[in-house]
């Protein structure tokens, strides 16, 4: 039965994929090019359910292709911070302040897990970075390499704000990748003057910044995976809170956002490519609309998905992919509001579905993103763990989704996609009930 199941969930999800790339949906005059259009999945999470902001600022990046992309004088820190405690403020809504927004956020956290208080001094927040180009063919550990990864500039700004706002010390703050490394001149920026007790770690086996595992957290996966034992890091057990910090920008598998983020948040026996030694690739690279997504399961975890308080998805400069220099050229964007320049934007959410949708939707409407990803321009399926995600309980491929200890009885977030470039509008835009909100700042 649950085969014949599965198998009609993937020739409905195929009937509804070759519908949408043929014509209009009902009632949405500019439908995506890229993903098909469809009714709300799911159901949207947060403190204002299903609300994306996203917060653009050419003046964010001042950079005109000469040097390294990293470099501090490329960015503008003033107006990330900006950026980013206006996108805040805007997710709490109602008017507050950033500090009150803050505690708004981390208070509604607490609430979903029968605790009626917001942050207190002394816990700890393990915030994940993607630092997959640092490090990665070796140390590199001064930086010295043209991959995107982690922004220091964001990193300490987002500390700062933590610090000044919501009474967090600065050692209770640890940002983490598992397989990568911080590069040093990083760990100086973001680490210095009032921050200098600010807390990483990432892959330095035998040392005290060592992002090791904690062997009583397991990963249990809810779906066929066969390879090594992964384990959740101690830093991020230890934490009470997390911060989804990931980028936007192209892979090889078409994109990573805040779901794939958690490649870097466990440990195995292949310190650089955890991933690769679990079996996961496979699943990922060959995805079809109703597989089982060891992105989901990853975005289901207690430790993960169940301590995250934010989403920030970093668009400041953008990659078009994984292991390929970012150059200025690249990183320029043609839709509007862009118009050729950088997409200098942050995203943040408190639904994991929600903004991953949205990030979706930038990345394959982007022409200068799918002219240098054929996997992104041609490959629909990558949003299948955001279909999965959706409609938990009764996930497409069947998957009995659990959180490392029990199973999952709720859709994740809400899934689906803009009305078109030029707009911009999601189901609560248009007055609906249900659906992803984005909300510009």
């Amino acid at each position: 039965m649950t085969e014949l199941c599965v198998s009609r969930r993937k020739l409905i999800a195929a009937a509804a994929l070759f519908a949408s790339q043929n014509m209009t949906a009902a009632g949405v005059k500019d439908a995506p090019k890229g993903f098909p259009a469809h009714e709300p999945l799911g159901r949207g999470v947060g403190l204002n359910p299903g609300r994306v902001v996203w917060a653009h600022d050419a003046a964010a990046v001042s950079w005109d292709g000469q040097g390294y992309w990293w470099e501090l004088e490329h960015f503008q820190a003033l107006v990330i911070r900006r950026m980013l405690e206006k996108a805040v403020c805007a997710l709490a809504g109602d008017g507050r302040s950033i500090k009150e927004a803050w505690q708004a956020l981390f208070a509604h956290f607490n609430a979903r897990r029968g605790s009626n208080r917001g942050y207190e001094p002394g816990e700890k927040i393990a915030v994940k970075v993607n630092m997959n180009g640092a490090g990665a063919y070796g140390d590199k550990a001064a930086g010295f390499t043209e991959e995107s990864y982690g922004n220091a500039v964001l990193l300490r700004e987002l500390a700062a704000s933590l610090v000044e706002h919501l009474g967090v010390r600065a050692a209770d703050i640890t940002f983490y990748d598992a397989g990568r490394i911080f590069p040093h001149y990083l760990m100086q920026h973001v680490a210095s003057g009032d921050l200098k007790d600010i807390q990483f770690r990432h892959r330095a086996p035998g040392t005290a910044m060592d992002a090791a595992a904690d062997r009583s957290a397991r990963i249990e996966w809810s779906g066929a995976v066969s390879g090594d034992a992964s384990y959740i890091p101690q830093c991020v057990t230890q934490a009470r809170y997390l911060i989804n910090l990931a980028n936007l920008k192209g892979h090889c598998y078409g994109m990573t956002l805040c779901g794939k983020n958690h490649f870097g948040s466990f440990v195995n026996s292949d310190r650089m490519r955890a991933p690769q030694a679990a079996g996961l690739h496979g699943n990922v690279a060959s995805a079809d609309y109703g597989d089982y997504s060891v992105l989901t399961d990853l975005m289901a975890r207690r430790e993960l998905g169940g301590k995250t308080v934010l989403y920030l998805l970093d668009g400041l400069l953008t990659a078009t992919g994984e292991s390929v220099s970012l150059t200025a050229r690249d990183a320029r964007w043609s839709m509007p509001p862009f118009n050729g320049g950088f997409c200098a934007s942050l995203f943040v959410s408190q639904d994991p579905v929600a903004i991953d949708s949205v990030g979706a939707d930038f990345l394959i409407n982007e022409p200068n993103m799918t002219r240098k990803n054929s996997v992104l321009a041609g490959r629909l399926a990558e949003e299948n763990y955001l279909h999965e995600a959706a409609m938990i309980p009764k996930a497409p491929s069947g998957t009995r989704y659990t959180d490392g200890q029990k199973p999952v009885a709720a859709p994740l977030g809400v899934h689906e996609h803009w009305d078109g470039v030029q707009t911009k509008r999601y189901s609560r835009n248009r007055g609906k009930k249900e659906g992803i909100e984005l909300v510009s700042v």
